[in-house]
């Protein structure tokens, strides 16, 4: 359908839009207009992302002259694939109205690991060996030496694509990475550097968060985006603790005894140059004196990760004279990792700030603030002067030098804290050195700042108004949606108690009592013989997960489970999860049954849909709050207290309430679907906690489903589920129209009943 919203035409692929798409379109031209940045909250299984794709390059379509850039950040490889395919029927759609004139150049990037077609490079089993693999083949200087040696193997694609120069482009089109692999099998060039290559010019760039909010890749990946580009975060509940990951840095015993190996190795490397090319490293030690950039054109086959220090911090000077000369840059690097050798020799919990332990680095091994600031990039320098390749080896240094420069560069926003067990397993000595960034802010000051429109959007984003306080932005737009329903498909229940009336909770009081895990087992097992098809369980811990499952087990309440559904469970393995997963399916589509046991905050709770069948009734045992007693959290409560004025218990409730929505909203993935949600625990009806639910969920919480027992919340359950058989109307009748078609929207404008039915 094609309508117009204000002096845009907008092109939607699909005959009906939902109201709280039109009006989630309103409100992102809004902050378009402004050129500002927003946060929208919209449910899931309501066509965020299209509606997001649509506005935008419709956008650009009806702005020639000034058209916008689309960069559009996922968390993992699935949802940048389902993004992608969504464009193409959308980018055919467009076609077929306007023709030629709406081509665009759509492309999505990944690792090379999900990229490369070399199967020499493909046949290593992670990521940073297939990293150094495709270095192996493709660094300057082994092409340079190949060219006079063809027995040194080097990468066919590559050197096809080298070879094609400026006529290697993508044809306008939405490649996935699929369609990239295949595109580069064809031509027979590297789909990885092409890629890379055309991100610069495509219309919309689809990538994940890191490209943008990890400096290390970031300022290798992105530095060319021009300023007139909307950046969209989807799934961006988590965006703090990402900004939070991508500063900061662990070292373990298992880190020192790797860079003294590096180390090592590097030495022998720069004795064996000394011996055949001394004049590189003069050259190398001349270019330091002059101060010359140190990265400034690298290939892009050779350009290495870059400063983890964010781009306005990086020092623009000369390196400091004490590293220049390779020797001595081994030297300090020898002295700073024996150091922090004995640093982890402690048996007494230890927090620092910034400066006291850079002051604590000057008097012990005499390196000072300037020196620890320019590791990074004095180690970078060294790794290209010394031609290595197998840059997977020198992971254990290259951690170093990012705490080194990271720890010399900031001095508010972060702690360094020494643990000399972890606190779980007390028993188990295994010391642990972090630098933990506080301050989200940090990582997305550089996007907010560069890019004319930030827009941050997600099923769970309540209460809405703290992300702007945790990432220190101002939004023009911030708003909520309601979901549009003709039938009341989510059925929410807060369940307090058991059929015995024993008050059920995970407070960890309550968490051990036999009458808690009985009464779990309970609510599990009734509601398996009442609901067909699949139910999914997520629990708080995987400790709590096991020790509740294995009491299930020894009172025979599992094998009760088992008799009316399968029973799967999530571990930390992600090979055995997806198997698990693939089998719960398969239980659900034969009509066996199955229930998933699942933990919030994993892997499942973020990503994996149960959809339709798949997920017909979500139990969450407990509230998700974070380990209270970690060190690391309980310096960020701090660090937000002080610098934000964002009270403890405050920021605790919001995380664990978002994980929790973030579970539950796991079974509705369209209007067409239903399911039901229990929250056991009685603390979920308190409304301090409550409230901080999503709008849309909280909207069909009624005030006699606050204050459940079992069995009043199995009457429930067998009252929706009777409802849910009937047939309904799926346009929503005459009354309430919850699916539009372009008739309606236009006759709605007409009468200016829109805005009604929006607010």
């Amino acid at each position: 359908m094609k309508f117009s919203i204000e002096d845009v035409t907008v092109y939607f692929p699909y005959d009906n839009i939902y109201p709280e798409q039109y009006a989630y379109m309103l409100e992102l031209k809004r902050a378009l207009d402004a050129r500002g940045h927003c946060l929208l909250e919209m449910p899931t299984g309501t066509g965020k992302t299209i509606a997001l794709l649509s506005l935008i390059t419709s956008y650009t379509l009806s702005k020639p002259q000034n058209p916008v850039k689309l960069i559009y950040c996922t968390r993992t490889v699935h949802e940048m694939e389902k993004t992608l395919a969504e464009l193409k029927l959308l980018h055919n759609y467009q076609l077929q109205h306007l023709g030629p004139s709406a081509k665009i150049l759509a492309v999505g990037l990944s690792s090379r690991k999900n990229l490369c077609i070399n199967p020499r490079v493909l046949a290593a089993e992670n990521r940073d060996s297939v990293d150094a693999g495709c270095r192996k083949l493709t660094a300057s200087w082994v092409r340079a030496v190949a060219a006079e040696n063809p027995r040194i193997p080097t990468c066919e694609f590559f050197e096809q694509y080298e070879r094609a120069g400026s006529s290697a482009v993508l044809p306008p089109g939405v490649y996935t990475l699929q369609d990239l692999r295949a595109f580069g099998k064809e031509k027979g060039w590297c789909p990885y550097f092409l890629a890379r290559h055309m991100v610069q010019f495509a219309n919309v760039v689809v990538y994940s968060y890191q490209y943008l909010l990890d400096p290390k890749v970031a300022s290798i990946i992105s530095k060319e985006m021009q300023r007139e580009s909307v950046v969209v975060f989807d799934e961006a509940h988590n965006i703090d603790n990402v900004c939070i990951e991508a500063l900061s840095v662990s070292v373990r015993r298992q880190t020192i005894e790797g860079a003294r190996r590096n180390l090592h190795k590097i030495n022998q490397e720069i004795d064996k140059f000394k011996a055949t090319d001394a004049g590189r490293l003069r050259a190398e030690y001349n270019r330091l004196v002059e101060g010359l950039a140190l990265r400034g054109d690298l290939r892009a086959s050779d350009a290495w990760l870059a400063n983890p220090a964010l781009p306005d911090d990086i020092l623009k000077e000369a390196v400091p004279g004490n590293i220049r000369r390779a020797e001595h840059f081994l030297h300090v690097l020898r002295r700073l990792v024996q150091y922090l050798e004995g640093r982890l020799e402690t048996e007494n919990l230890e927090k620092e700030s910034p400066i006291a332990f850079v002051a604590s680095i000057l008097n012990h091994a005499g390196i000072d603030q300037k020196t620890l600031k320019f590791c990074y990039d004095r180690l970078h320098s060294l790794m290209l002067t010394l031609e290595i390749t197998d840059t997977d080896e020198f992971l254990h240094i290259q951690t170093i030098c990012d705490f080194a420069t990271l720890v010399g560069t900031y001095a508010r926003g972060f702690s360094v804290i020494i643990e000399p067990y972890d606190e779980r397993m007390p028993h188990i000595p295994d010391p642990v050195l972090q630098l933990c960034c506080h301050d989200a802010s940090l990582a997305i000051k550089p996007v907010f700042e560069r890019f004319q429109s930030v827009v941050i959007t997600s099923g769970t984003l309540s209460p809405i108004d703290l992300y702007p306080r945790l990432l220190n932005f101002n939004p023009v737009v911030s708003r909520s949606f309601t979901m549009s329903l003709t039938r009341d498909c989510i059925c929410p229940m807060v369940l307090t108690r058991g059929s015995d009336q024993l008050p059920v909770s995970t407070k960890f009081d309550m968490r051990s009592d036999l009458g808690v895990v009985r009464n779990y087992g309970r609510l599990l097992l009734e509601m398996a013989s009442v609901v067909p098809d699949g139910i999914v369980c997520f629990f708080v811990s995987y400790s709590y997960m096991d020790g509740i499952v294995n009491s299930w087990n020894e009172n025979g309440i599992l094998k009760e489970i088992m008799q009316h559904k399968l029973v799967f469970i999530e571990t930390q393995d992600v090979v055995e999860t997806t198997l698990a997963l693939d089998n719960y399916r398969k239980a659900c589509d034969c009509g066996r049954g199955a229930v998933f046991f699942s933990v919030a905050r994993g892997k499942v709770a973020e990503g994996i849909d149960f959809d339709r069948h798949y997920g017909r009734l979500v139990i969450m045992f407990g509230v998700p709050f974070q380990y209270t007693l970690s060190k690391i959290l309980l310096a960020r409560l701090e660090y937000l207290r002080d610098t934000f004025q964002i009270k403890e218990g405050d920021f605790l409730t919001f995380d664990a309430l978002r994980q929790a929505a973030q579970c539950v909203g796991r079974v509705i993935r369209s209007k067409a679907d239903y399911g039901m949600m229990v929250f056991a625990d009685k603390r979920y009806s308190r409304h301090d906690k409550r409230s901080k639910l999503p709008g849309w969920i909280l909207s069909h919480l009624r005030e006699a489903h606050l204050n459940l027992s079992t069995d009043m919340a199995l009457h429930i359950a067998r009252e929706f589920l009777r409802k849910m058989a009937q047939p309904y109307d799926k346009t929503g009748g005459s009354g309430n129209k919850t699916l539009l078609s372009q008739e309606d929207l236009e006759k709605m404008m007409a009468e200016g009943k829109m805005n009604d039915m929006l607010h």
